[in-house]
């Protein structure tokens, strides 16, 4: 237990360096690239905290609909887009090498390694949530006397068709149309 908490902490505070080193890059690069094209220096940041942030925000909104089995193909498509944005904002500022463009998108490739492995990470399973108004155990134990029915009419209305008939519905207990138990 205690080594498991060591291992988690020591894995949260790697990703958290990574996560911090590389960001930091990133930001640098995409706000140095918006100011070398004209831009002032607060829109340099703006932008970068705009393409940094929603890769990250992207990549939280994933986790959280696959969660809730709710469709993840557009948040994910734009998780590559700003990603991408991203890298060619760090490749374009770089050395016009081989070399130079492979350094410059490690914090970006980094980035997307990180957010693929927390992503993939099955998270941890909730307990299951206790089933509404389940009926009391005693309601089961004996039949309650029905008073016969009266003969059921041969041809019912069509907005009567969906009730039950006269006499099987017991006062004493609740009803819950359409579930058979």
């Amino acid at each position: 237990m205690i080594r498991e908490r060591a291992e988690s902490g020591v894995r949260v505070l790697i990703l958290l360096a990574i996560g911090t080193m590389a960001g930091a890059a990133a930001f640098t690069h995409v706000h140095d690239l918006t100011v070398a094209h004209g831009q002032p220096d607060w829109i340099g940041w703006a932008n970068a905290v705009a393409v940094e942030l929603m890769a990250i925000y992207l990549g939280l909104e994933i986790r959280a609909r696959r969660r809730t089995g709710r469709p993840v193909g557009l948040v994910g498509v734009l998780l590559i887009a700003f990603a991408l944005l991203s890298l060619a904002a760090q490749v374009a500022e770089a050395e016009p090498s081989v070399w130079g463009w492979v350094v410059a998108a490690v914090p970006s490739l980094a980035f997307l390694a990180l957010v693929k492995v927390v992503l993939s990470s099955t998270p941890a399973a909730a307990p299951p949530a206790p089933e509404p108004d389940q009926p009391q155990d005693d309601w089961y134990d004996e039949p309650q006397p029905v008073e016969p029915a009266p003969p059921a009419p041969v041809m019912p209305p069509a907005s009567a068709a969906v009730l039950p008939p006269i006499g099987v519905v017991q006062h004493n207990r609740p009803q819950v149309v359409g579930i058979i138990r």
